[in-house]
């Protein structure tokens, strides 16, 4: 299936002639980030908001190509949530690592239950076509796909667990804070029981397509726009989620905010700020695995970039931007859960499988891009400082050309 998709997005290439296209892609429009999703195992499964800081339309269609690597790993966690106010209340009162536990027999003590344990190199690629409608519509549309891996080297170089024990042994963290070597390195985990019963389970070298997402940005006139450099849209963005686990439609609206400020000697900085929210799991086409019970996912987004232009009209970038969603779960089913895990052999971030899914979400992603006249290349990586391991560590690639003439 992977060779087939790369055949076809091969053949697409070949039917434009890039090399002789003049687009404006030299030209700053704004901060044209790559997709800065993370390969959260959950959010793979459904289409998320990507904020659009850009001052405009495209001139001209383009078509982005893009690859992402993230090391996502959590261990063997169980969780059990009473279904008795009273002993909700109860354990409430008490913090989660001391709650007893006697929901071993449901009889005496309904619960429900879920159970998560993952450990994999998530491979995201993406291929996308943005065109303008008019001077102040855009239309984007975007298939994306996931690998699941073991991410050995030298596939993965960065975010393969090799690399990052060494990271944690001889540069900070300690050795082995979070299990890797315990359970063993280059390995594929990748299990979910779901309170409803229902499993997802992944494989060493499983491939899926994860859905198509349009997206639609409205770009207004600002009055003295001009004078003040202040830019702004509006995003309408409908996913349709195609895997197994999770066939469903999801849709959302999205607000960026950016301000242009021209400084000296050719450079340019630009600050964007955006917000989003997505109604996942609108409407489910057949029965899907449960992806957390919080039906909302909120976003909020900053991003400072500055870019200086070469003498040949080219230019280099560098730009830092954080994101935070809101948590998968209600919040609510936090005062009351039981976890249970492997806490004696494993340092720290044993229950993650299970807490993190009660907890916003934040990161960090660091952005270098060329522009050229015929492309637009950016690499980045993120970094969760919480860590919270959902990933990690990612890296990203993405290549954007115009198309048409």
């Amino acid at each position: 299936m992977l060779k087939k998709i790369l055949f076809i997005v091969f053949c697409i290439c070949d039917l434009f002639v890039f090399a002789q296209q003049k687009d404006s892609l030299s030209i700053k429009n704004g901060i044209d980030n790559p997709s800065l999703n993370s390969t959260h195992h959950f959010g793979i499964f459904s289409s998320r908001i990507n904020h659009n800081f850009k001052h405009g339309p495209p001139k001209k269609p383009t078509l982005t190509i893009s690859s992402v690597s993230g090391n996502n790993f959590h261990p063997f966690v169980e969780g059990y949530f009473p279904k008795d106010p009273v002993i909700r209340e109860e354990l409430s009162n008490i913090i989660w690592h001391e709650r007893p536990f006697y929901f071993i027999d449901q009889q005496a003590t309904p619960s429900d239950y879920l159970n998560i344990v993952i450990d994999a190199v998530i491979k995201e690629f993406r291929v996308s076509i943005n065109m303008p409608l008019s001077k102040k519509h855009e239309l984007g549309i975007t298939l994306r796909s996931y690998l699941i891996t073991k991410g050995k080297q030298p596939f993965s170089l960065f975010t393969g667990d090799e690399t990052i024990e060494w990271f944690h042994s001889n540069i900070n963290g300690g050795e082995d804070p979070f299990g890797r070597r315990f359970y063993g390195l280059n390995q594929v985990n990748f299990k979910y029981l779901d309170k409803n019963g229902n499993t997802l389970e992944l494989n060493n070298n499983d491939f899926f397509i994860g859905g198509i997402e349009l997206n639609h940005f409205y770009y207004p006139t600002l009055s003295r726009n001009k004078t003040r450099n202040i830019f702004l849209n509006i995003g309408s963005h409908l996913g349709i989620n195609t895997s197994k686990f999770n066939t469903s439609l999801d849709i959302g609206v999205s607000a960026n905010i950016i301000k242009k400020i021209q400084l000296k000697n050719n450079y340019e900085l630009n600050i964007g700020l955006g917000m989003g929210v997505l109604h996942k799991n609108l409407i489910d086409f057949k029965e899907v695995i449960d992806l957390g019970n919080n039906p909302f996912l909120g976003t909020f987004e900053t991003n400072l970039e500055i870019a200086k232009y070469t003498k040949k009209g080219n230019y280099n970038a560098f730009g830092i931007n954080y994101q935070i969603q809101s948590r998968y779960n209600k919040a609510e089913e936090a005062d009351y859960y039981k976890l249970l895990g492997n806490w004696e052999d494993i340092k720290s971030g044993w229950q993650h499988g299970v807490t993190t899914l009660y907890r916003p979400l934040s990161n960090w992603s660091f952005i270098y891009t060329y522009g050229h006249p015929n492309y637009k290349l950016s690499i980045y990586f993120k970094e969760d400082f919480l860590i919270h391991n959902a990933p990690d560590f990612q890296t990203g690639v993405s290549l954007k050309i115009p198309v048409f003439k």
